[in-house]
């Protein structure tokens, strides 16, 4: 495919403004250029230019000089030369129009101070072919995978630079983001890219002299307990970071990361699973004249899977179950999180474990998707789990992309049949006639030993209450729905306060930033924190109950990722965990 030039849709665009056409340029329509011809007044002329209905009306997004060099196409048009249009742009916006190449065609704007270049498919960028002038840089959401060409003879006035949502992150990429290629940089985005090493870059970030504004949000490593609070630290400088300012309390709190090399490779998440309302009474339309048996139990319980290396458990109530035949351990990439929406269409099976090496050299390049289920409730209007998971992720690029995903959360019914035992077991119970001699004989001891006189009881109770067998339980799906969790990956910026509807269920999430949290391990969650709120359509039941009315099925599920607002709450923990990870 032939690369489409930044140079050619420039031209495209000035090629647009029809600057020789009417009503610009020198026309017979223009006064004293032909005699007895009908002309049109300057202001006339004007007026078709920024008129809303007019068709000379022309888009300025791209340029906010494209209107004024129009105006004066139509008040001095003999001052409008090749060079003279060049020149006088100093803004250029091209978005989204797939640009591939940064020729040197865009030298001949020697005045230009902006250049926006997002949403392009951008590659490579040769600072030879920036004008000197240039101020202002956004190639953002372009396919940029090296900074190698670009700090060769950076612009040596540039303020703004937008490196966002693009694929760097190498060790390589780190070394030129430093003030030796950048003195005079003031703001810089670095958002949605794939930096996992927190201490290098902020070591590198350190050396801008001038850097005020840092947008770090997206990366693997801000999932991580320490950001933001050792990026504030090791930043005195900074004024703000992730589109919020820095306030001196938080400087304050913060105080103490970077000198004590406070600085976390890991990210924990923290999954709970609390109430849930809205399932029918399995036994609402049981008949009062059916057969005594079976018996039959009904219980409900929860299932996801979530990307972990290792599982904490929190639970101080009840005994939540994460079976270790219900792991799956593999290389994590972007096709593994497909298992995630498997969950939805099939029961929780165990699945045979498919075991990695985990050595030294690679256990930070591992991860594995783990399968959990909650307690199993009995039927109640409201069933609370009280379900807590902590998750810790060494993995903080896959993590990220595990975020992206997702994952899906599923409503499990278990039925379980119980019949009498079958006759031979009950006559094997009974040993012989003479055991019967104490009720006979007047609580006359019987010439079998004493020990026997239990199990006489014990026949009298089969008796009375036959000894139930149970069927192997039979699961049903009740209901699955998607946990969207970008939130948590962009720092909880985003409301995601809307409705995703699928299959006849319903998710709500809301998500908040720098609320109190609720404190696990002397920690709080005061940024990235994400909330979930299931709602569900049970239709299923629908035809079980007939016109029992349904209300809709509520689960409440909460995710967040764990911060530290000290160094103080740091260091307790931070030996554990190490601990858990390695282990």
């Amino acid at each position: 495919m032939s690369s489409n030039k930044l140079s050619a849709v420039l031209e495209t665009q000035i090629h647009r403004l029809c600057l020789s056409d009417f009503p610009f340029g020198h026309g017979t329509w223009t006064k004293g250029r032909t005699e007895g011809a009908e002309t049109e007044d300057t202001d006339a002329l004007l007026d078709l230019l920024s008129c809303p209905r007019s068709p000379w009306r022309h888009d300025k997004s791209w340029s906010p000089q494209a209107p004024a060099l129009r105006q004066l196409a139509v008040l001095t048009p003999e001052r409008l030369h090749k060079d003279f249009i060049y020149n006088f742009f100093t803004t250029l916006r091209i978005v989204d129009k797939s640009v591939s190449d940064m020729d040197d065609g865009l030298l001949k704007f020697s005045k230009l101070e902006e250049l926006v270049l997002s949403d392009n498919q951008i590659s490579q960028i040769c600072a030879e072919n920036l004008p000197s002038t240039l101020k202002i840089l956004d190639v953002r959401a372009n396919r940029l995978s090296a900074l190698n060409s670009l700090t060769n003879c950076p612009p040596p006035c540039l303020q703004y630079l937008s490196l966002g949502s693009n694929s760097l992150g190498s060790p390589e990429d780190v070394r030129h983001l430093t003030g030796r290629h950048w003195p005079q940089l003031v703001c810089l985005d670095l958002s949605n890219c794939e930096f996992e090493d927190q201490r290098a870059l902020l070591s590198a970030l350190s050396s801008l002299p001038c850097l005020r504004t840092l947008v770090l949000e997206g990366n693997p490593f801000t999932l991580a307990p320490s950001y933001p609070a050792f990026a504030v630290d090791s930043l005195p400088q900074l004024s703000c970071l992730d589109t919020s300012w820095i306030s001196p309390e938080e400087r304050h709190h913060f105080r103490g990361f970077a000198k004590n090399n406070v600085a976390a490779d890991w990210a924990s998440c923290i999954v709970s699973v609390g109430r849930m309302r809205g399932i029918p009474d399995p036994l609402i339309r049981v008949d009062e004249n059916i057969a005594e048996f079976p018996v039959i139990n009904y219980s409900y319980f929860i299932t996801y899977e979530f990307l972990s290396h290792q599982t904490v458990n929190q639970n101080s109530d009840r005994d939540s179950k994460s079976d270790a035949d219900h792991v799956r351990e593999e290389g994590f990439s972007d096709a593994d999180l497909q298992s995630n929406r498997d969950c939805g269409k099939e029961s929780f099976q165990p699945n045979p474990p498919d075991l990695l090496v985990d050595t030294e050299e690679t256990c930070h390049n591992i991860a594995y998707v783990s399968g959990h289920r909650t307690s199993k409730l009995t039927w109640s209007g409201c069933m609370d789990f009280r379900d807590t998971q902590t998750y810790i992720v060494t993995d903080l690029g896959g993590l990220k992309r595990f975020l992206n995903q997702g994952f899906y959360l599923t409503i499990e019914e278990e039925k379980v049949l119980s019949w009498p035992a079958a006759s031979e077991d009950v006559l094997l119970a009974k040993p012989s006639r003479p055991v019967k001699e104490k009720k006979n004989g007047k609580d006359k001891e019987s010439p079998i030993k004493s020990g026997y006189a239990k199990d006489k009881s014990k026949d009298k109770k089969k008796k009375c209450v036959p000894e139930l067998v149970q069927d192997a339980p039979i699961r049903r799906i009740l209901g699955s729905v998607h946990i969207c969790l970008q939130s948590l990956v962009t720092g909880g910026q985003k409301d995601l306060g809307e409705k995703i509807k699928e299959d006849k269920k319903k998710d709500k999430e809301s998500k908040q930033r720098g609320g109190s949290g609720t404190k696990r391990k002397n920690t709080s969650a005061s940024k990235g924190r994400g909330k979930g709120r299931l709602e569900c359509e049970m239709d299923a039941h629908t035809d079980a109950f007939g016109s029992v009315s349904v209300e809709p099925v509520t689960v409440e599920v909460n995710v967040e990722l764990e911060k530290w607002r000290s160094a103080s709450e740091a260091h307790p923990i931070t030996e554990l965990l190490k601990q858990h990870v390695l282990s």
